[in-house]
């Protein structure tokens, strides 16, 4: 089963930081634990199908991906097909945390709202919040159905695709924004680069991004939530630093990030990690009328801010 799935969907790369081929094994693969045909399904919004593949570790750099992993027309057909509901769920605890957040990237644009751009957006939550608040809003995501949904309930033109599928002018905008999207493209670096190029001189560029060396990774090891088959690349703060350096911006600010969703559905979300939490603890909050209660929770989101140099 291994050489069938290597051979059909899957491919090796080299180091996405430092461009090295060399490295090491942290986690094996898995591939026993999955049918081949859920391999190319997993790649959604919600996506939380628990690490099947194997992760690596740079011998030069200390970058660490997923190597083989899935080809990149596979990755984007995945993400463009289907529905998710249990995603737009969440859609107004989602605005809450982008309200908190906005008013953070604000202090660094000095209270100046121009043209904002949301790679990845989804359902449009970010950009709702963004126009609330007097933002230029612009937004591209790659599933077909999420860009309905933004258009259909915010309003709001979502243009299907990914970061290349609309070719912006130079310098057009004043702030970019990737919220835990980065560890999913296929080749951060030139999402990056392209990035620069349409982000002017001085603007602000946003990355929220599951930091693998946080404590919290480092005390749950394997069972840290964020080890997912939908996450090709693990970034840390030296490493999302060297990342931002190598295409022309310097990061300004990093700091966790607190995330707000409902109880109901962070419960639903361990079901994948523990069917007996799930079990138990399900049945009590529904009892409890506990599903909506708003619930701040950090398991390692990292907020970086960097400016184009």
């Amino acid at each position: 089963m291994k050489s069938e799935i290597n051979k059909k969907i899957m491919e090796k790369i080299k180091c996405n930081l430092c461009g090295a081929d060399d490295y090491k094994v942290i986690c094996p693969a898995r591939y026993d634990m999955v049918k081949q045909q859920e391999l190319a399904d997993k790649f959604r919004s919600s996506g939380d199908e628990l690490l099947v593949d194997q992760l690596v570790k740079c011998n030069e750099c200390g970058f660490m991906y997923l190597n083989p992993r899935i080809k990149p027309q596979l990755i984007l057909k995945g993400y463009s097909e289907g529905t998710d509901e249990n995603f737009i769920s969440q859609a107004k605890y989602r605005e809450l945390t982008f309200s908190k957040a906005l008013r953070h990237i604000e202090r660094f644009t000095k209270g100046k709202k121009g043209r904002i751009y949301d790679i990845g957006t989804a359902g449009g939550s970010f950009l709702n919040a963004a126009k609330k608040r007097g933002w230029d809003v612009y937004g591209s995501e790659p599933n077909k159905w999420l860009c309905k949904w933004g258009k259909e309930n915010y309003g709001i033109t979502i243009w299907q695709g990914d970061i290349f599928s609309h070719r912006f002018e130079k310098n057009f905008f004043d702030v970019v924004t990737l919220w835990d999207v980065l560890e999913h493209v296929p080749d951060p670096s030139k999402n990056l680069e392209e990035i620069n190029r349409i982000l002017k001189p001085g603007g602000i560029l946003v990355v929220n991004y599951p930091d693998i060396s946080s404590w919290i990774s480092k005390l749950m090891g394997k069972k840290w939530i964020f080890l997912l088959s939908v996450h090709l690349f693990y970034f840390n703060r030296k490493t999302i630093k060297k990342m931002l350096n190598k295409n022309g911006f310097k990061a300004i600010k990093i700091k966790p990030h607190f995330q707000t969703l409902s109880l109901g559905y962070l419960a639903f979300r361990t079901k994948s990690y523990s069917k007996l939490l799930y079990k138990i603890g399900m049945p009590i909050i529904k009892a409890l009328h506990m599903e909506n209660l708003q619930i701040p929770y950090w398991l390692g989101q990292t907020l970086v801010i960097a400016r184009k140099e």
